[in-house]
């Protein structure tokens, strides 16, 4: 991804990653952050505050990697600490409120990059939280597949090995696996 400029000035945008939960979204939320760094740009990465299963301050894969992040309770919180600041990461964003979808669109209108990684689908295959809508407003969409845990396929699902009422139950791979669509629907 490219930032465009317009007389002089970055234009901002939306970027989502999204898919299926071991699909590597947190891994290329924090590579895009990195390539930002390297171009000596201003970047903040944000997280939602229920999101404690790795580390309170750190955005961190699956695989270990991690960038320092700052936990906020709410999407508006996010607007007071992005002074200065020319990209902005969000992990996790479909744990956040509705007002995420504004906080980002105001943020590309003030010519911010906004990168986005989260989980298009919840546990029972259903669009999860405000990601449609982001999905909808995004200037680029990057879909990344898991492996199937049944058939070694691409998998888009992510299937809950505990309570499936809980939406939100956090956890990896012992509360959850990957699964292509045969196994999803063989399975729920």
């Amino acid at each position: 991804m490219f930032i465009e400029q317009q007389n002089g000035k970055n234009k901002g945008s939306i970027e989502v990653v999204c898919g299926s939960m071991f699909s590597g979204k947190t891994e290329e939320l924090i590579r895009r952050i990195e390539r930002a760094h390297f171009a000596k740009l201003k970047t903040k990465i944000f997280k939602p505050k229920v999101d404690i299963r790795y580390h309170d301050t750190k955005v961190v894969s699956h695989n270990s990697n991690s960038v320092d992040s700052i936990s906020v309770e709410n999407a508006k919180s996010i607007l007071s600490l992005t002074n200065n600041i020319q990209v902005v990461g969000i992990d996790e964003a479909q744990f956040f409120d509705e007002g995420i979808v504004e906080v980002c669109e105001f943020l590309a209108d003030r010519g911010i990059r906004v990168i986005l990684a989260g989980l298009n689908l919840d546990s029972g295959g259903n669009p999860f939280g405000s990601m449609p809508l982001l999905l909808s407003r995004a200037d680029f969409i990057t879909k990344l597949h898991a492996i199937c845990a049944e058939c070694g396929d691409l998998a888009q699902f992510t299937s809950c090995n505990e309570d499936k009422h809980q939406l939100v139950l956090l956890g990896e791979s012992d509360k959850y696996e990957p699964l292509c669509r045969t196994c999803f629907k063989k399975i729920n």
